[in-house]
């Protein structure tokens, strides 16, 4: 039978041929040491699972909820934009509570693309950023550029060669794979050259809370005039600890969050009451459990820069993020993102992300989840250091799984 439309349109996910390899090797006994999928491996701070629990009780509170999110949960993350950037943002119209913020970007694709909108989209990115997109009918121009004084010649370069012009901008800072950061003027190029040219931008802002240099990430909304023009996204995932409880929001200009609300009160009645109240109340915290959080991924950038390096594999430290986004090692660099990934596993016992899951531009790297404790991290880097001295020694045999088959 022949594929559906949209289903034809994806490419295979390679994350899955990962996570294929993970299963069996541990189907064999195998102690994998998952830094593939950024999945955050910290309890939820005590404080919002007793608030979980104790609204959870009110059997009201089962009801079905409101799918832009509770006047509450809105205001909360009004407050937090108000504190962390002093950007004032309206909670009745320029808010609106996701389920992640990969939902929201997959919706808001839903609610302002035409088939063949053109939406210019860096490369390497976090998959939800193109494919949304894509399964909307839209076209990806990609950028393989980085937020520097390269990236509005790119823009401009994208405007000239699209036909038609493009509708949207990704932003992704700190960035998913790569950890780059971006900085206020940065922003303010990219806002201006977004109003002179009509573009809306999508900006990611997931990983605002988990720095390690001590300069907090900004905000494009803190751009004087940016709300004309852009709505971000941000998630409670990474930095409460929460990617089980689906929470994120989107939060900008007034149009587009009102198109982003209709399309999502067709599909969902939103999360959970008791999760949204819970989040409310993370929201509305000191920042303490936020600050502990970043310390905990602090330290272990730290150790895992370090103990890699002494294994004989240099990657660069992220400013920001939960990742690192490492370069192959030069004598498995012809290999591929893929192949290599699946040799750690082989022979390392180790997992990583594939450079290439996140774009083409991405294969020369592969990207490193700090979602294992210390003792982990250097655990993994001795099984790296065992696996390069063997494969200096014997390379020949040191063969991709794919030659096995």
């Amino acid at each position: 039978m022949e594929e559906f439309h949209k289903v034809r349109r994806l490419p295979p996910y390679v994350f899955e041929q990962v996570n294929r390899l993970k299963a069996s090797a541990r189907s064999r006994g195998a102690d994998i040491i998952d830094l593939g999928m950024g999945n955050p491996d910290l309890p939820t701070p005590k404080a919002i699972v007793d608030k979980l629990c104790e609204v959870v009780r009110d059997p009201r509170t089962h009801r079905y909820s409101s799918s832009r999110g509770i006047p509450g949960l809105r205001r909360a993350q009004a407050n937090y934009y108000a504190r962390r950037f002093g950007v004032k943002l309206d909670p009745d119209t320029q808010v609106v509570a996701t389920l992640g913020s990969k939902e929201g970007f997959a919706n808001m694709a839903q609610a302002i693309t035409a088939p063949g909108d053109v939406i210019l989209c860096p490369n390497p990115t976090y998959p939800i950023h193109a494919f949304g997109f894509i399964m909307s009918g839209g076209v990806i121009r990609s950028l393989q550029v980085e937020p520097d004084d390269g990236f509005i010649p790119a823009l401009e370069r994208g405007i000239r060669h699209s036909i038609p012009k493009p509708l949207a901008l990704i932003l992704n800072y700190p960035s998913n794979p790569t950890a780059q950061v971006a900085s206020l003027d940065f922003y303010k190029e990219v806002v201006a050259f977004a109003k002179k040219n009509d573009i809306i931008i999508l900006s990611d802002l997931a990983y605002s809370e988990i720095y390690f240099d001590g300069n907090p990430p900004p905000s494009v909304l803190q751009v004087p005039g940016a709300i004309e023009v852009a709505v971000e996204f941000t998630s409670m995932s990474k930095t409460f600890s929460m990617p089980g409880w689906r929470m994120g929001f989107a939060v900008g200009n007034e149009r587009l969050i009102s198109a982003l609300t209709r399309v999502k009160s067709y599909l969902d009645y939103g999360a959970f009451t008791p999760i949204q109240v819970a989040a409310a109340h993370a929201l509305n915290g000191d920042g303490a459990d936020i600050a502990e959080v970043r310390d905990i991924y602090h330290k272990r950038r730290d150790v895992m820069v370090d103990a890699f390096s002494r294994a004989g594999w240099i990657v660069p430290a992220p400013a920001a993020s939960m990742f690192a986004w490492a370069p192959i090692p030069e004598p498995f660099k012809h290999l591929g993102s893929l192949e290599f990934s699946k040799l750690l596993i082989e022979h390392a016992d180790v997992a990583v992300a594939p450079g290439v899951g996140f774009g083409e531009h991405g294969d020369d790297h592969v990207r490193i989840a700090l979602v294992e404790n210390e003792h982990r991290i250097r655990q993994a880097a001795r099984n790296i250091k065992r696996f390069l001295a063997s494969s200096a020694k014997q390379p020949n045999n040191v063969v991709p799984l794919a030659a096995h088959r």
